[in-house]
Order: structure tokens, then C-alpha cells, then sequence
């Protein structure tokens, strides 16, 4: 008998980022976070160029990124070549944003999103984006977001509306 958790249902993924090139850096939508008791943004980052990318989660007061501004520090993971490292890595120093190294390996970088911890709940702010910082048109970012929600149903409230 298979144990009682379901990704879909429980962690559903969302999608920030599609992959493409990365030269000028680039800003996903803003998702809500007001029924999450934890998210995480998982980010992937393929190398081509010995390019840094820098990896900013912001947040704002609504999905249309209203007030953005950067969260504070959180806990981050990094993988820095998943050919030779199983996900998600290594623990990092806490952080508002994470850079990747210059080496040309394909990497994976974790967020974990605590709302009431690194984001300004009081005043609103209930969304999160991804921002990718100026690096290569080589390097090719991804990114999805996991959240886990406040309460399980089968369809739980979509991350795309307020």
C-alpha cells in the first residue's frame, strides 16, 4: 500500500519561469501565497556560459506585482552540478538572494518560503515572483513553485488570482 501523500494534491507545482535564455534576466508573475503555510522555489539554472545568474524572490501585495519588493532572508539550498550531486544540494547561508557560480555545469537552487518569516505579511504582501539577475544568453533558467497549502482539497485555491 503506497503512503498518503500526493504532490498534485498536497505541494501542487506551479510554473514560474519556462526555460529560456537568460542574457537581460527576467521577472516571473507574481503567484499568491495568502492560503500557503510553506512554498518553494525550485529554480534551475543550465550553465552554457561562465556567466553568474543572480536569483531574487520578490514579493508584492498582489499577483499583478503591486509595491515588489525583495524578501528577507531564507533558506536556501544550491546544487551546483546535478551530474555529479543528487538534488537539492547543499545548505547555503541564509539569504534575500542567492548568485550562482561562473562554473558551466547544470545547477538547482531552492528557496523555502516561510510567508509570515521572510515575507512583510503584515502589510500585505501575499505574492511572490522570481527575478533572474543580467547574465548569458547561453545560460538558460527555469523555475516552479511548490506550495503547500494551508488545507487539503482537491482543488485547492489557484496561486494565479488574489
Amino acid at each position: 500500500m503506497g503512503r498518503q501523500f500526493s504532490l498534485p494534491y498536497q505541494i501542487p507545482p506551479t510554473a514560474m519561469l519556462a526555460p529560456a535564455a537568460d542574457a537581460a534576466g527576467r521577472t516571473s508573475g507574481y503567484f499568491s501565497l495568502k492560503n500557503a503555510v510553506k512554498a518553494w522555489i525550485v529554480a534551475h539554472v543550465n550553465q552554457g556560459n561562465a556567466a553568474t545568474v543572480q536569483l531574487t524572490p520578490l514579493q508584492a501585495k498582489d499577483v499583478s506585482g503591486t509595491s515588489s519588493k525583495a524578501i528577507t532572508a531564507t533558506p536556501i539550498w544550491s546544487n551546483a552540478d546535478t551530474a555529479a550531486i543528487a538534488a537539492p544540494g547543499a545548505k547555503q547561508t541564509d539569504a534575500a538572494n542567492f548568485t550562482t557560480s561562473a562554473a558551466v555545469k547544470d545547477k538547482i537552487v531552492v528557496f523555502e518560503i516561510v510567508p509570515e518569516q521572510c515575507m512583510d505579511v503584515n502589510n500585505g504582501f501575499v505574492s511572490i515572483a522570481l527575478q533572474t539577475g543580467a547574465s548569458n544568453a547561453a545560460n538558460i533558467t527555469a523555475a516552479e513553485l511548490f506550495i503547500l497549502g494551508s488545507f487539503e482539497q482537491t482543488s485547492p485555491p489557484s496561486p494565479l488570482t488574489n
